[in-house]
């Protein structure tokens, strides 16, 4: 017989730990490859943890509520044939797992983070990695601002931080910058003021989700200032499309034909007019993106919101949209979601309409800088204009709502691309194939 350590996989830039949520096996319990062992759960998403072979659990070394690091073994398991008692099987993953050298240089900050009183604001996107390493060498939020990241969105990786460490000495000496006084960012958590808490009134603690959603759109309102355009669509020649298609779309590809593929279709070709909303804001510089990544604002079962990413929707045709939509929301409703999954989205569509709802005002993901909401499709009267005149004839109308980040994006952008949007779907071609 002979032993190997199921090590947490990589789950993607910037996720560096997990926690475990629960284990769906007991020591002691014969597993089969490809089994889910464990769930987990990251700032990201939810997920579980197969395991690449078939053997038995012999010693779980990471017990609920605990945090493992990426590549830190989580468990034994005892499996058939020869072979060296402490060889490592890790799950296959697109990114490369750390080295012992790097799990070191983990592990070491980490554990002397109790004792350092160094804090960092909301603003600066820190891996668990890198905000040890800047708290175990007590480097400073300034300092950490002056380091020109080279990862996704400009982010501080090991890398940088660790090659910033060893050239320290060698900086020059800058300038405090001034201060200037501004506004206290309020807290997620419990407000100064006590609440009054009645007899009969119920207080339900937060979720880990709940908490990190909270987190998010407390930063997202206090970094983007949000402006909010409206339209409404008459989509007549969408809902007689897909009337059309729907049932012969089932039968060829097994799948359901939402409205959600045609939105996205209409938002890809209008941000490839208005490439300049498909950015983000790193400081004083905008990142234009190259890829157009849409993310699908999807409502769980346990009331939680997450947003999968649909990646390049623009390389896609309707079909391939239809089934990746239909893939990414199965996936998200079923706690199926791998933490790549929610990452890299460019701008983001909301579908508000699936509940009843006429528009709302959607907040934007940082570090995006526009939301699209979508409202219910209702039959109402409305004038059309004809050669004879106008006329009055009942027709499917929808409010869409574009939220926008000021701070790059003016109402006429942002109004010129909701615009844009409204007229693809208003002359949508019911020739369209799929």
């Amino acid at each position: 017989m002979a032993e190997y350590k199921l090590l947490l996989p990589s789950m993607g830039e910037g996720v560096m730990e997990a926690t475990i949520i629960t284990w769906l096996f007991n020591e002691g319990d014969n597993v089969k490859e490809d089994d889910s062992v464990v769930e987990i759960a990251t700032d990201k998403v939810d997920s579980d943890v197969p395991t690449p072979v078939s053997g038995k659990i012999v010693k779980i070394l990471k017990q609920k509520d605990e945090v493992a690091k990426v590549g830190e073994a989580i468990a034994i398991l005892e499996i058939e044939g020869e072979g060296a008692a402490s060889e490592e099987v890790k799950t296959e993953t697109p990114a490369a797992t750390p080295d012992a050298d790097t799990l070191k240089a983990i592990e070491e900050p980490l554990q002397a983070t109790a004792a350092s009183n160094v804090e960092f604001s909301g603003d600066l996107y820190l891996s668990p990695l890198v905000k040890s390493i800047a708290q175990q060498e007590k480097i400073s939020e300034t300092e950490l601002k002056s380091i020109k990241g080279s990862g996704l969105e400009g982010r501080i990786t090991k890398e940088d931080i660790l090659a910033y460490v060893a050239n320290r000495g060698n900086q020059p000496v800058q300038a405090a910058p001034v201060q200037v006084a501004s506004t206290p960012k309020p807290a997620v958590s419990a407000p100064a003021a006590t609440i009054p808490v009645s007899a009969g009134d119920e207080i339900i603690p937060m979720d880990r989700m709940r908490k990190i959603i909270a987190e998010n759109m407390v930063k997202a309102k206090q970094i983007a200032p949000h402006v909010t355009s409206f339209i409404e669509t008459d989509v007549t020649n969408v809902v007689k499309w897909r009337n059309k298609n729907k049932a012969v779309f089932e039968k060829r590809e097994g799948e359901k034909l939402t409205f959600m593929p045609i939105f996205v279709k209409a938002v890809v070709k209008a941000i490839q007019d208005f490439p300049m909303i498909n950015v983000s804001v790193n400081g004083e510089n905008i990142i234009k993106k190259k890829n157009i990544n849409i993310g699908m604002a999807t409502a769980l079962p346990d009331g939680n919101l997450i947003v999968p990413v649909i990646k390049n929707a623009d390389q896609l045709s309707l079909s391939g949209l239809a089934k990746a939509i239909n893939d990414l929301a199965y996936r998200a409703r079923n706690k199926k979601l791998r933490p790549e999954d929610t990452q890299g989205a460019t701008y983001t569509i909301s579908n508000v309409g699936s509940f009843g709802n006429l528009m709302g005002t959607p907040i934007i993901p940082q570090p995006q800088v526009a939301i699209l909401a979508i409202g219910a499709i209702v039959k109402k009267p409305a004038v059309l204009e004809t050669a004879d005149g106008d006329v009055i004839a009942i027709r499917n109308l929808m409010f869409m709502s574009h939220s926008y980040d000021h701070r790059v994006v003016d109402g006429s952008l942002g109004g010129m691309m909701l615009k844009h949007v409204h007229d693809y779907l208003e002359n949508w071609d019911l020739n369209t194939e799929i």
